[in-house]
């Protein structure tokens, strides 16, 4: 379980096909404290530490993760946000976040607000995901209110610091982000739809 506060950011260092499955090699700040067998968080999708070695660390994505995340689109140099999973007695700054990428959306308008930015998204709503205003997301791992909540499409507001420590500097126009929708929400969506 994680809470959509990212820790620190990741250099993909390097890539590589086994198969159905990608190895990530990941710089960070973190690497260096990780064991391996740990779960951490990917923007956002949750990967099992394989292998350490002082600053990098390496994840597997099986091809099921390649294909519904943003992580098939990575090449080296690329930059990831990175969460370690909730220690037992933490606190939950941001909200329950899974790590269980439910689908990807690109970004369709970024507004400079002199003070934050305003990223409004676009997803594909015929996979059956909705967000209700002042509800809860996460964007490639981050914590975030949803609102201007539409079918299919949301924004969000991003504050200076959430800007310049995760990779959401990083992101254009058409960029591609994965989406994790609150869990309540899809509960209560499934409850609602069994007849």
């Amino acid at each position: 379980m994680f809470t959509g506060i990212i820790e620190t950011v990741g250099r993909v260092a390097g890539l590589e096909k086994q198969g159905g499955n990608t190895m990530f090699k990941i710089e960070s700040a973190i690497s260096n404290e990780l064991k391996v067998d740990q779960s951490v968080s990917h923007n956002g999708a949750c990967l099992t530490v394989v292998q350490t070695q002082g600053d990098f660390h390496w994840v597997v994505a099986v091809d099921e993760t390649i294909q519904k995340t943003n992580l098939g689109a990575l090449h080296e140099g690329d930059i990831v946000n990175l969460e370690r999973c909730m220690l037992n007695n933490g606190r939950f700054d941001g909200h329950i976040v899974q790590g269980h990428i439910d689908q990807t959306a690109i970004v369709t308008s970024i507004k400079d607000m002199e003070g934050s930015w305003l990223y409004t998204f676009q997803y594909d709503e015929g996979v059956g995901n909705v967000t209700v205003e002042k509800g809860s997301i996460a964007v490639n791992g981050v914590s975030l209110t949803c609102f201007n909540s539409k079918p299919a499409e949301f924004t969000v507001a991003i504050i200076p610091y959430t800007h310049q420590h995760t990779n959401f500097n990083q992101l254009g126009m058409g960029s591609v982000v994965n989406l994790e929708f609150d869990i309540i929400g899809k509960y209560v969506k499934r409850l609602l739809s069994v007849k």
